[in-house]
This record gives C-alpha cells, structure tokens and sequence, in this order.
C-alpha cells in the first residue's frame, strides 16, 4: 500500500465512503458525472480549483487535504500537546522510516483500543497474581491426588492437570496475536483492489493458464510460444497483424531458452 493518498484516492475513497455513485454525487454537487469520473483516474491532473473547493465543503474536509498538503482531513491545527506524543514518536512519524498510513488505519481500526489494553494488561502485570493463583490450585489439586491415589506420571488425569497449568507469556501472546491478527485481515482486505497491492493470481499461475491457452491454441508451435508470451507481456494475440506475428516468431527463434520443433531446425552450412 501507498504511505500516502493521491488526489484521485482521496476523491474515490469519500464518494464510497459515502456511498454515492458518480450520479448522485452530480445531483448534489452539481459538478457533471464525467468530470467527477475523470477525477478518480489516477493519470488524470486537470482538476479546476472550483471542483475542489465544492467537493472539499461537500464531504466536509479541509482542501489542504484533498490538494495532497496534509493527511489530516478535519484537524489540519491539531496542538501536539494535546496528543501526549513524546519527542520519539514525532521523531519517527516525521523521519519517514514507517508507513504513516497504515500505522493510522491500524490505530483507527475497531479493535485497536482492545489490542492496546491486553497489551496493557501484559505489561503492567495486572493479572499475573491471578494467574499465579490458579497454577497454584491446580499444582495443590496434583500433589492431593498424587498423595492420596498415587498415580503414575502417564496418569491421564495428572497429565491433564500438567497441561491445565497456565504460563503468563504463553497465554497473553495468544491473546495480542489473536488481536492483531484480525485487525491486519481487515486492513488487508480494505486495500485488496489498491493498484500497489499484489495480485490474487501468482506468477506460477499466470504461466499456467498461459500454457493451458496455448495447448488449445490450434497453431504452429511457433505461433504457440507467441501466445504464451503475449499472455505474459499483457497482448491481446487477437489484435496482432500476420506480420507482426511472423515478426515475433523470428524473434522467439533467436532465443537460446525456446526450443525449435523437431523438422524445423535449419540444416547446418557445411
């Protein structure tokens, strides 16, 4: 993902935030549904002064934001002070050593507060006496029926008591793992469609499917590892003309990496 929106991002992102489509958004702008388009493709830079203004005062953001000056959308003159951030933390959010982005969408997201209080809980040992209590009962509840009964150590009753014992570190890493994970898999999902993220298909598999088309292909072996390269190199075989073919063909056969077809190979000078 991208550390910071583009003018073209941040424009998509308010309109399905606010779940208005290109025509909506022109009944209530009154700004024409193609310009409004136009401003969401990413290679597109003529946006007016005047439709920035109006769609800044519309979705109620500052236009510094949408103009790319600032991150902020609503607190461009936020006071540090009032933020209680250290000299470190300024330092590391001005150094650009991190992703600033994700490092708000992740203290922005639902379950941020609740990851921060078990690691508060961890780091502050608030349970650890309770902890300590219950691996007490159950170490007592051991040494009782060991006394009492006298099992042997593969007693399934003992062992289970040995595996009811509970380690601090064990437990409250499964808990900030479990916190954690699930706010990364909704950040992930959130930029599953971002033009920077990596495809759902891998490369292994585009080349498969480019080798399944051209078994189909009914062609010269030639003109097969023209279909596959195509297919790697995003052209539509379709469009190519049979010179532009013939041309890729000659090429392919000075690579030293492609076979020529048995029957095919030229006879050597003597």
């Amino acid at each position: 993902m991208n550390t910071a929106l583009t003018i073209q991002e941040k424009l998509k992102d308010l309109r399905v935030e606010n779940g208005l489509t290109l025509e909506q958004l022109e009944q209530r702008t009154g700004i024409s549904k193609s310009a409004l388009g136009s401003y969401e493709i990413e290679d597109y830079k003529d946006i007016s002064h005047i439709s920035i203004v109006t769609l800044a005062k519309f979705y109620g953001v500052f236009a510094d934001y949408l103009l790319g000056l600032t991150e902020t959308k609503n607190h461009p003159n936020a006071d540090l002070a009032e933020l209680h951030l250290s000299d470190e933390m300024i330092g590391l959010l001005r150094s650009g050593k991190i992703n600033t982005r994700l490092l708000c969408e992740m203290a922005a997201h639902r379950d941020f507060v609740k990851l921060l209080a078990d690691i508060e809980i961890y780091v502050d040992g608030i349970t650890s006496l309770q902890i300590q209590n219950l691996n007490t009962l159950v170490d007592m509840a051991r040494v009782e029926i060991t006394e009492k009964y006298q099992p042997g150590e593969e007693d399934t009753h003992i062992r289970l008591l040995k595996a009811t014992h509970i380690k601090e570190d064990t437990y409250f890493q499964h808990v900030v793992h479990s916190d954690i994970d699930g706010i990364i898999r909704d950040i992930k999902e959130a930029h599953r469609q971002d033009s920077t993220s990596a495809p759902d298909t891998t490369t292994a598999e585009e080349i498969r499917q480019a080798i399944a088309e051209a078994a189909s292909f009914t062609g010269s072996p030639q003109e097969k590892q023209v279909v596959v390269m195509c297919r790697q190199l995003g052209i539509d075989y379709t469009k190519l003309t049979t010179e532009e073919i013939q041309m890729m063909i000659r090429v392919l056969g000075k690579s030293k990496h492609l076979s020529i077809p048995k029957g095919k190979r030229r006879k050597k000078r003597k």
